[in-house]
């Protein structure tokens, strides 16, 4: 069976990722599980950028076919911020995923509801020979300031899709996989992937 290396170690994007991919011909394999450690730094300017050298980096380090993503939550209110930055959004270092939520909620008081926001996601897909390809992926919602849901990581408690009156947290993963900008962007590989394995 082919293999295909998640080039992440976020666990919330791997239960993802392993969900969307589930009926793939394919050995999913992550880089704990083949002993790599590889930490590459996120200096890219776009999504595409970071989730290229992410994609690239893994593949040549492994020998295998590798999918990397870069994501962001754009805030309109704050001129797209946190994008690219949404992972290292909070000022102080080592803060939590509920740190970069409160502190985006302090920048934002300031301004007048409704908060329209978009999550952004870009998928990278390469081979060891280090052929790349590039899908995208937008979901459309709003920030609200109450935290609601259990599921999901990062924003997902506060972004709010408003044609389901509910946040990204309280979807059911079969229920975010339907609509997620992560989930868009990796249905739209599906078809690269197919002509790999």
């Amino acid at each position: 069976m082919k293999k295909l290396l998640l080039a992440t170690g976020n666990k919330g994007k791997i239960l993802e990722l392993r969900a969307l991919l589930e009926n793939l011909e394919a050995e999913i394999l992550v880089p704990e599980e083949i002993g790599l450690e590889l930490q590459v730094e996120e200096t890219g300017k776009t999504y595409a950028e970071n989730a290229a050298k992410k994609a690239k980096a893994f593949a040549k380090a492994s020998g295998l076919l590798s999918l990397a993503d870069d994501s962001g939550l754009e805030v309109a209110a704050l001129d797209g911020a946190p994008g690219i930055f949404s992972a290292r959004y909070a000022p102080e270092p080592g803060a939590t995923d509920a740190d970069r939520r409160a502190y985006l909620l302090q920048q934002l008081k300031k301004f007048p509801k409704p908060w329209s926001a978009r999550f952004s996601c870009t998928a990278v897909l390469a081979s060891p020979a280090a052929e790349l390809h590039l899908t995208n992926g937008i979901c459309n919602g709003m920030i609200i300031s109450q935290e609601r849901g259990e599921h999901g990581f990062g924003y997902d408690p506060i972004f709010l899709i408003p044609d389901m009156g509910m946040t990204m947290a309280e979807l059911k993963m079969d229920e975010k996989n339907q609509i997620s900008h992560r989930a868009r962007a990796i249905k739209r590989m599906i078809p690269m992937l197919l002509s790999y394995l």
